[in-house]
């Protein structure tokens, strides 16, 4: 049998063998934690001091740009509630709604950022962008705190287009649009090298 036939098979195999958590159980769990198509996922250790800086000065300059817009706020990790089997919590986000419960956000956010960390880069490129893009996440930003890059993904027709190297994040977000000069965030004390 090919080996991409004893992949599938193994993989439905040890899937079908895993316990599947929903949002009820989440709630009860101690620390921080993603929960994905059933699966936990534990977000130890706890953030860089460089990721924590990057995530407070964004959000910052985020907050700054949205400052004349009524309809958008930004927050810091907050859980997004997708399904009752998937919770994650973005580094930063924009939401132009009103959520409907306290708890978490169920509607997509306009615009997510993570910050990559050597722990959670991989998820954050693969699983995640799957995710935001599936759920209709207009602009993706990912930053690299190493190497001073962001990266910028849009929504068209339905799937991320290729990533832009950006210095500069000019974003339609409907009600407003944004326009922050993200070197300011490299020249940042704590930040630059």
């Amino acid at each position: 049998m090919a080996a991409k036939t004893w992949e599938r098979i193994l993989g439905f195999a040890l899937r079908a063998e895993l316990p599947h958590y929903r949002y009820d159980d989440y709630c009860q769990w101690e620390g921080r934690w993603e929960l994905i198509d059933g699966i936990p996922y534990a977000m130890a250790p706890a953030p860089s001091l460089r990721h924590q800086r990057l995530s407070l000065l964004l959000a910052s300059l985020l907050e700054e740009a949205l400052d004349e817009c009524p309809h958008c706020q930004a927050l810091q990790a907050v859980d997004w509630r997708i399904a009752d089997d998937t919770v994650v919590q973005p580094d930063n986000l924009v939401i132009c709604h009103q959520p409907a419960q306290a708890a978490y956000l169920s509607e997509p956010p306009v615009l997510i950022a993570e910050i990559l960390s050597p722990s959670t880069a991989r998820k954050d490129r693969g699983l995640k962008k799957r995710i935001y893009e599936a759920q209709s996440v207009r602009w993706y930003l990912l930053l690299d705190g190493e190497t001073r890059e962001a990266l910028l993904y849009e929504l068209e027709e339905g799937v991320y287009g290729p990533p832009h190297h950006i210095r500069h994040l000019r974003a339609d977000l409907g009600p407003c649009t944004i326009d922050i000069d993200l070197d300011r965030l490299w020249r940042a004390k704590g930040i630059a090298a």
